[in-house]
């Protein structure tokens, strides 16, 4: 079996000009590539005799909202044979259309769809690109750093429509409707209820 230092100067030699950076870190490889060079990239990591990452594990995003390229793009993969795992990431703009690798792991279709949903990156090429984990109709992005935390709106399914809806959230309960005043002074009915006691006597 190859061992790390090794295998990263063997990436390092066959893409040369396609890497950015690599390091050792946490008994992982982390390359850094450019956008354009993510088919190669990954095509010599699945395909080559002394790397054979063939497993994708994960595709995930890092949101820097403050920095011009706002997003960076993590893919983790595992070697079986190997016992080893790599991770290949880059950075895109936030508007930025991205190649899907499904043709490549097939397992990439629901991960993309996922980074989709979650911060808004478009792929293409990908055979199915639309939400998976919130609601059609939903608006925003939550994984976004910019998202709201709280908020008045609540999505929901109407019977009566027949569709997903955006309305005003109600809370019918009576106990939901605070006063906000401190509870050693009492609240306000009872307050309103002393006075009214008070003044009758």
């Amino acid at each position: 079996m190859i061992n790390l230092t090794d295998l990263e100067k063997k990436i390092n030699s066959e893409l040369t000009t396609k890497i950015k950076k690599t390091e050792i870190k946490h008994n992982q490889i982390y390359v850094e590539i450019d956008k354009d060079e993510l088919i190669d990239a990954i095509l010599f990591l699945k395909t080559n005799k002394d790397t054979k990452f063939r497993q994708l594990i994960d595709i995930t995003v890092v949101d820097y909202p403050e920095q011009t390229q706002r997003f960076k793009m993590v893919y983790l993969f595992l070697s079986h044979e190997f016992n080893q795992r790599i991770i290949l990431s880059y950075f895109i703009n936030e508007n930025e259309v991205i190649p899907s690798i499904t043709a490549i792991f097939p397992s990439a279709n629901w991960m993309e769809r996922e980074v989709f949903d979650m911060y808004g990156v478009n792929f293409k090429d990908h055979p199915d690109l639309r939400r998976i984990l919130t609601d059609y109709g939903f608006e925003g992005h939550p994984l976004r750093k910019d998202f709201p935390l709280t908020g008045h709106i609540e999505v929901r399914y109407s019977e009566d429509k027949k569709k997903v809806i955006n309305e005003p959230v109600k809370l019918e309960q009576d106990y939901r409707n605070f006063d906000y005043e401190s509870p050693w002074e009492g609240t306000k009915y009872i307050k309103e209820q002393a006075e009214n006691n008070d003044k009758k006597n």
